[in-house]
């Protein structure tokens, strides 16, 4: 680890913004992050070594706070969320059932575990979702907010899950590590709301932001690797810390400024290094050179397209409102990490479950997109 790697990883994910900055396109930065680590890794000139153990570590932290910003963009609070709850909540599990054998059927196909690959179908990602939305101005539609509650209840659950299918042998253990992270995570709430209502802290929350301490900041990533600590401890997954840590900001509604702090360290730069070395470490040669690879890839984006429009059809929503729950990335992204430094998914394997959540992007960019169109063309 070096300086020049710092600065060739740092560059990489420049490419990000660039592939993002269209002012039509919907294109989330990750995929410029990851085509950019693809590039200067494995894949390509492995300039990049993503098994160097201070830029793993550091890949560790850019994960734990991707899922750190997936949990605060939870919509909780969301003006109307409750309007679409329930119906958001059929849908979540009726396409969580519907997983279920269609996982099962892959898993016959190609190889590979059907719990991950119906857990892969039955997600979504409120952080992808969320972006989208709101670039279409539908953040209070109805028929969005629907959308909006289904894929948020899938983007929990799957979240929750993964660590307990990825190692199922080691399930009661990491069941356990769950719930000690899950009591801390409580008894941190607690605290916070007793601790809010002191004149104290509102004196050094005052000077915090008159004299830039950033102390909310600085609290907030203390709660975070002390959540990781405790998961990495008790054997469960730091994914379940970070989207708990920030599940705890959405619900103490934190402030703004630590939406932008957030956003400065974790996307200027340790998420963008995570998708960097994720990105790396993928084989996507593999994914082309082997059939059943590349066989994955179409079906885990056509059986995710086929459940959620099959979802939306018997819940009484549009096609539209089913390609736009489509979106997927952060479990997906989870799923390869975890895999691969667990050894339970090739590069090749990660590579595919990976560009098949990709294209739901796509995918969910249009849904969104003709919902929009439909709202426009709707008198009132």
């Amino acid at each position: 680890m070096s300086f020049g790697v710092l600065a060739l990883v740092v560059a990489a994910g420049l490419g990000g913004p660039l592939l993002a900055a269209g002012r039509r396109g919907v294109v989330p930065v990750v995929v410029g992050e990851l085509a950019a680590g693809v590039v200067i890794g494995r894949t390509g000139t492995h300039w990049l070594d993503p098994a160097d153990p201070t830029l793993a570590f550091m890949s560790e932290v850019g994960f734990a706070m991707l899922m750190f910003g997936a949990g605060m963009h939870v919509p909780i609070r969301q003006p109307g969320i409750e309007r679409g709850l329930r119906r958001g909540l059929v849908a979540a599990a009726l396409t969580g059932a519907l997983a279920v054998p269609v996982g099962i059927g892959i898993s016959h196909a190609v190889g590979g575990r059907a719990a991950v690959y119906a857990l892969l179908l039955a997600s979504g990602s409120a952080a992808i979702l969320l972006p989208i939305l709101e670039e279409q101005r539908l953040l209070e539609d109805a028929h969005a907010l629907t959308v909006m509650a289904q894929v948020g209840i899938a983007d929990v659950v799957a979240i929750v899950a993964l660590p307990l299918v990825m190692q199922p042998a080691k399930a009661l253990r990491a069941a356990l590590g769950g719930l000690a992270v899950a009591a801390a995570t409580a008894a941190i709430l607690v605290v916070g709301r007793a601790l809010r209502r002191r004149a104290i802290v509102h004196r050094f929350r005052r000077a915090s932001k008159r004299r830039g301490w950033a102390l909310d900041l600085r609290i907030a990533l203390a709660i975070l690797f002390s959540l990781a600590w405790l998961a990495a401890r008790t054997g469960t997954s730091i994914l379940i810390a970070g989207f708990a840590a920030g599940l705890l900001v959405a619900v103490i509604r934190g402030p703004k400024r630590l939406s932008a702090q957030v956003t400065g360290i974790a996307a200027g730069f340790f998420v963008p290094l995570f998708f960097v070395v994720l990105g790396a470490r993928l084989d996507l040669r593999a994914v082309f050179q082997h059939p059943t690879t590349l066989e994955l890839t179409f079906l885990l984006l056509a059986a995710t397209t086929a459940l959620h429009l099959v979802t939306a059809r018997i819940t009484g929503q549009s096609t539209a409102a089913g390609l736009a729950a489509t979106a997927q990335l952060g479990l997906p992204a989870g799923v390869a990490t975890l895999g691969l430094q667990q050894h339970v998914l090739s590069a090749g394997q990660a590579g595919a479950i990976v560009l098949a959540a990709l294209a739901t992007i796509a995918l969910s960019s249009a849904g969104v997109a003709l919902l929009a169109r439909h709202r426009a063309a709707t008198p009132g």
